[in-house]
């Protein structure tokens, strides 16, 4: 049987955080997750489900989604990596292992560099490095600069084929599953999230990202060409690529056969995480 998520809302100096935790054993590092823009936490429960029910899971809503509170002004990536590493010491997480996906990957990105002692290993999902990425077509990316999808659900519905691509271009279903789900925080929120990227890059300090790190890709990804994931692979110095045959959400529409990946990544050193390693004793 899955184990019930435990909801917590975090008040971070006025911020209010909404967070949900998939309790899990103490021999795995626990899994922080960094969701898509717009996008609320239920979103990824599918992906969740579908890991070792031995992991333990940290999900949560980013300010102005889902749950979480709109702030009066914008976070920056590195503002945003800030509050995370606060939100994990209220919930009194010391290292973590990280997965980001899409916008969130960037956000991933940025944590892993700030907080190199707070995550322990790295999994960025149909993401990039930021304003040096090799766009997407201009519709699609027209279609992203609006939180109409998160909104007004049947929107979703119509234009899923062209943003996600994929199984989304085969399985109609998909999209009114997907819409189901979403729990929109208003559009200044998603605004908000655009303007954390905008002009941000992590291409000159992706040299310096020492986590063992898997990138995953979409071969059919509208949203982020693949090219992005290979130059991402080929900057982090410890890195691995593995191309999904499927679009950009392949996290959700091929959770049963990602996670297997995922899980073999994570549990390659099976070591227990501490939050400050000593240096062992000389002999």
């Amino acid at each position: 049987m899955p184990q019930p998520y435990i909801f917590r809302t975090v008040d971070l100096d006025g911020q209010t955080i909404r967070t949900a935790v998939r309790p899990g054993k103490p021999h795995l590092t626990p899994l922080l997750i960094f969701n898509g823009i717009g996008a609320n936490l239920e979103l990824v429960f599918p992906f969740i489900q579908a890991l070792d029910p031995d992991l333990e899971v940290i999900a949560f809503d980013v300010p102005g989604v889902g749950g979480s509170s709109t702030p009066r002004h914008p976070y920056r990536f590195p503002g945003l990596a800030k509050l995370t590493a606060r939100m994990l010491d209220y919930l009194d997480y010391g290292q973590v292992n990280v997965i980001g996906v899409s916008w969130g990957g960037a956000l991933a990105q940025q944590f892993a560099h700030d907080y190199p002692e707070r995550c322990k290993k790295l999994v960025l999902a149909a993401t990039a490095a930021g304003a040096v990425m090799v766009p997407g077509k201009p519709k699609v990316l027209w279609l992203m600069a609006s939180p109409r999808r998160y909104v007004q659900p049947s929107h979703v519905i119509r234009i899923a084929p062209q943003i996600y691509g994929g199984a989304f271009r085969r399985d109609p279903d998909l999209a009114l599953s997907h819409a189901a789900k979403v729990r929109s925080g208003g559009k200044l929120g998603y605004y908000w999230q655009l303007f954390a990227g905008l002009g941000w890059t992590s291409i000159h300090w992706l040299h310096k990202i020492q986590q063992p790190t898997l990138v995953l890709a979409g071969d059919d990804d509208p949203l982020i060409p693949l090219i992005n994931m290979r130059l991402l692979a080929w900057r982090i110095p410890n890195a691995q690529l593995h191309i999904i045959d499927d679009g950009h959400l392949f996290l959700i529409t091929r959770a049963e056969a990602v996670a297997p990946i995922i899980m073999k990544f994570l549990q390659q050193e099976r070591q227990r995480a501490v939050m400050h390693p000593r240096p062992a004793p000389s002999s």
